[in-house]
């Protein structure tokens, strides 16, 4: 059984449901979409900051057209479609973006090969560690379970801002390490207002650290103002609820 399609708000609002407006004709490059997913929001967060031309196509993750599921079988979102081929896997994407259209600028990953290998594995512990330790503390129901998994997300993020040049991960350039935990820094508040989660309580920067990512035009214009809506069916005491399982299962929330 899954999520009746119903009680899921059927498109972006806010900043966002302008920018899927303004990303409705025919292009090259065709942009798979889940509004509410914040893997999917990674890679538009690219799209937006490196200016790259995309048709915006909304999937209902529990009523696909065949024609995504031919291209896609996993049937995940964010996906693209490309001149014909097809990718799927969000930080995939956004390396693909890079590649791809490698005369828009600005680039996400740095020219230095050092300083772009340091970019992925911090990728890699934000995706591990910092995300895992946020949707634990969400979908924690037991009091004593809340506190742990919220000392967790903010031990990874401790770990993560130790790293953090300033303003952004690697300095003065906004990179894929920025991109890749930004979307979960725009939905903290779902943190904050049921768990109990503080930016100022992780120390070392993390605050002003958030407050300037969520200020990029990037963030703003792929960001809705339902995300509530969204994790509010498992942040109360339904810890099996379907929209539990569907975490669980590695669907596209």
């Amino acid at each position: 059984m899954s999520v009746p399609d119903v009680k899921i708000f059927p498109h972006a609002t806010g900043l966002a449901s302008k920018t899927v407006s303004e990303h409705q004709d025919k292009q090259d490059l065709i942009f798979y979409s889940g509004w509410f997913c914040p893997y999917v929001q990674r890679t538009w967060i690219v799209l937006e900051e490196r200016g790259i031309p995309y048709q915006y196509v909304e999937v209902n993750p529990y009523k696909k057209e065949k024609h995504f599921l031919e291209i896609n079988p996993k049937g995940l979102v964010p996906a693209v479609e490309w001149k014909g081929q097809a990718l799927y896997e969000s930080l995939i994407l956004c390396e693909f973006l890079e590649d791809a259209f490698p005369s828009q600028t600005p680039h996400i990953l740095p020219s230095d090969p050092i300083a772009r290998g340091r970019v992925r594995i911090w990728v890699d512990f934000i995706s591990k560690s910092v995300v895992p330790a946020f949707m634990r503390t969400v979908m924690a129901q037991e009091p004593a379970k809340q506190a742990e998994s919220l000392q967790e997300f903010y031990s990874a993020l401790r770990t993560l801002m130790a790293q953090v040049k300033g303003p952004y991960f690697a300095g003065e350039e906004f990179t894929l390490a920025d991109v890749a935990i930004a979307p979960w820094i725009v939905r903290d508040y779902i943190l904050r207002d049921n768990r109990g989660y503080d930016r100022s309580a992780v120390g070392g920067g993390w605050k002003e650290y958030a407050e300037r990512i969520e200020s990029r035009d990037s963030l703003k214009k792929t960001s809705s103002d339902k995300y509530t809506e969204i994790y509010g069916r498992y942040l109360r005491d339904e810890a099996m609820s379907e929209a539990a399982k569907a975490i669980r299962a590695g669907r596209p929330f």
